[in-house]
C-alpha cells in the first residue's frame, strides 16, 4: 500500500466545515418535537438502551447522508463514532466479556480456568430489529395522525416567514414511483406483495409535424403516484401526497390546492401564478385557481379540436383557428392555445392581436389592433371595424374577451405565448429538478419500500429534510445554497 503523508494545513479546513454540519442544519431546523414527545410517551418506562431522540436523529441522518437502506445506516453508525455522538447515542467503548475455558496444564497435569482477552473495543449500535420497531411507530403516527405531514406544513409556514416572496410562484407535477414489488399476483392468494399499490398508465399523444401522423407513447408501472406542489422560484417543495398509481392527477391536484390553501390561507393570498404541464389541462382546475383564490393558472392547453383535422386540405403545420364571434362575420379568430388573431379582409393576411393585459376589475383580456400599435397601414382597417360593429378611431380596434363567458380551458389571465406566460411556464422545469433530487439524492429511483403508509412516511421525511435544510441556509444568510443537499456547509466569513 502506498502511504500518503497528510498535510499539516489544508485550505479545505478553512473553506468548509465538517460534513456533519449538514446533519446539524437539518436537526436544528426540523420541527419534530411533537413527534419525539409522542414516541417517548409511547415507550413509557420500557427499556431505553437506545433513546427515542437518538433513534429519531439516526433516522434523519440516514436521509441526510443518503443511505439506501437501514442496514447501510447501521454500518455507518458502527464505524463513525462522530455520527453516533451527533445522534445522541452512548459512545463509551464496550468490550466483550472474557470467555472462561477449562484447559489442562501440560506441566502440572491439572485442569485450569483460562480467560480469553477482552478483545477490541466496539460501540453499542442499534440493530435492524430496533430500527424496524421504531420505524413501525413512526409510520403509525403518520398513518393515524399525519404528524410527518405536519412537519412539512410547519416548515412551509416558517419559509414563508423568512422569505416574503416564498409561495408567489407555485407549480404542480406528478411522478411515477415503482413499488418494491413486481406486481405479479400470487397463485395461492391472488394478491401482490404490495397490496396498497396498483398499476398506473401514462399516455402521451402528439402529431408528427413532418408526416402529419399521430403518435402515442404509453408508460405503465406498478406502484404509486407522487403528487408534488412546490415553489418554482426557489425550487423547494410546499406539499406532497402519495396515492396508488391509478389515481387521477386532475382529482389529486384540485384536492391538494383546496387542502394547502385551507391549511395556510396566507399562501393562497400570496400566490400569483400556478403552473403545470399540459396533461393537467382542465377548465375546472383553471377556474378553481382564478375564481377561488385569484391565482393566474399557467397550465398548457391541449389541442383537442378534431373537426377541422378531418376536413380536406388540413395542414398539421398550421394551427387551427375558429371565429371569436361566430354569430357575425367578424375578422377576429383564436386558436385552441388561446392566441387571438385578426384576418385582414382586404389581403387575407393573418396577424397577431397585441395583448395589452388582463383587466382584473372587468375579468377580461384586452387586445389591440396590431396596425394601430405598431404604426403600419392596413388596407382592410375600415372593413374590419365595420365587421366588428365599432368605430375605434386612431387608437385602433380593441377586443375584450370576458373569461367567465368563454371556454375556461382556453382563455386564462396569462395568454399562451406572451412574455408573462413564458416566464411562468419556464419556471416549471424546477419541478422536474426536485423530482430528480428525490430520485437520485434520496434514493426513490431504487428503494426497498412496500406499502402506502411506509411510502408516504418516507416521502414526507425526505421532503421535510429538503425544506429544513433550505430553512437552515436561509436563517444562516446562505440563501444561494438553500437548494444544495450534498455540498459541505461553508464557513462564515
Amino acid at each position: 500500500m502506498a502511504a500518503v503523508s497528510p498535510y499539516l494545513f489544508s485550505w479545505n479546513n478553512v473553506e468548509a466545515r465538517s460534513d456533519l454540519d449538514r446533519f446539524y442544519l437539518v436537526r436544528d431546523n426540523l420541527p419534530d418535537e411533537n413527534i419525539v414527545m409522542v414516541l417517548e410517551e409511547r415507550r413509557g418506562n420500557g427499556r431505553d438502551d437506545f433513546p427515542i431522540r437518538a433513534m429519531w436523529n439516526a433516522l434523519i441522518a440516514g436521509i441526510v447522508f443518503q443511505h439506501a437502506s437501514i442496514e447501510s445506516l447501521i454500518r455507518e453508525l458502527a464505524r463513525n463514532p462522530a455520527l453516533l455522538e451527533a445522534c445522541g447515542f452512548d459512545i463509551l467503548p464496550r468490550y466483550k466479556k472474557p470467555v472462561a475455558e477449562l484447559r489442562r496444564n501440560e506441566e502440572t497435569g491439572r485442569m485450569e480456568i483460562i480467560r480469553s482477552e477482552s478483545g477490541d473495543a466496539y460501540f453499542l449500535v442499534p440493530g435492524s430489529w430496533n430500527f424496524s420497531r421504531f420505524l413501525k411507530s413512526v409510520i403509525e403516527l403518520e398513518e393515524n395522525s399525519n404528524m410527518v405531514s405536519g412537519m412539512v406544513r410547519g416548515l412551509r409556514e416558517s419559509l414563508m416567514e423568512e422569505l416574503p416572496d416564498f409561495g408567489c410562484h407555485l407549480g404542480y407535477d406528478g411522478k411515477a414511483i415503482n413499488s418494491y414489488s413486481t406486481g405479479q399476483e400470487s397463485r395461492k392468494t391472488g394478491e401482490t406483495s404490495d397490496r396498497d399499490a396498483d398499476w398506473g398508465k401514462h399516455e402521451t399523444k402528439g402529431i408528427n409535424s413532418e408526416t402529419g401522423k399521430q403518435w402515442t407513447k404509453v408508460k405503465s408501472w406498478f406502484g404509486y403516484g407522487l403528487h408534488l406542489i412546490a415553489d418554482t422560484q426557489y425550487e423547494i417543495p410546499v406539499a406532497v401526497r402519495v396515492t396508488p398509481a391509478s389515481h387521477s392527477e386532475h382529482t389529486e391536484l384540485r384536492s391538494m390546492i383546496e387542502e394547502i390553501f385551507e391549511e395556510t390561507p396566507q399562501l393562497g393570498e400570496r400566490c400569483d401564478d400556478f403552473v403545470a404541464d399540459r396533461g393537467l389541462d382542465s377548465g375546472k382546475t383553471k377556474a378553481q385557481l382564478l375564481d377561488g383564490y385569484g391565482i393566474r393558472p399557467g397550465i398548457d392547453t391541449r389541442e383537442l379540436w378534431r373537426d377541422e383535422k378531418n376536413e380536406p386540405g388540413y395542414d398539421p403545420a398550421k394551427p387551427i383557428t375558429r371565429p371569436l364571434y361566430p354569430d357575425r362575420a367578424d375578422t377576429i379568430v383564436y386558436t385552441e392555445k388561446g392566441t387571438v388573431h385578426c384576418i385582414c379582409p382586404a389581403t387575407g393576411e393573418q396577424r397577431d392581436m397585441v395583448f395589452c393585459g388582463f383587466e382584473k376589475d372587468r375579468n377580461t383580456l384586452k387586445y389591440r389592433c396590431p396596425a394601430a400599435v405598431y404604426g403600419f397601414s392596413c388596407k382592410g382597417c375600415g372593413e374590419c371595424s365595420s365587421a366588428g360593429q365599432v368605430n375605434p378611431g386612431e387608437y385602433g380596434r380593441i377586443v375584450r374577451i370576458k373569461i367567465i363567458e368563454e371556454d375556461r380551458r382556453i382563455f386564462t389571465p396569462i395568454p399562451y405565448g406572451t412574455q408573462g406566460w413564458d416566464r411562468a411556464y419556464n419556471r416549471r422545469s424546477s419541478l422536474e429538478r426536485i423530482n430528480s433530487r428525490l430520485d437520485n439524492d434520496f434514493g426513490f429511483e431504487k428503494h426497498y419500500i412496500r406499502g402506502k403508509a411506509k411510502m408516504q412516511t418516507r416521502i414526507g421525511l425526505a421532503t421535510a429534510v429538503m425544506m429544513a435544510m433550505a430553512l437552515g441556509h436561509v436563517r444562516a444568510g446562505r440563501i444561494e445554497q438553500m437548494r444544495s443537499l450534498v455540498r459541505p456547509v461553508a464557513l462564515a466569513a
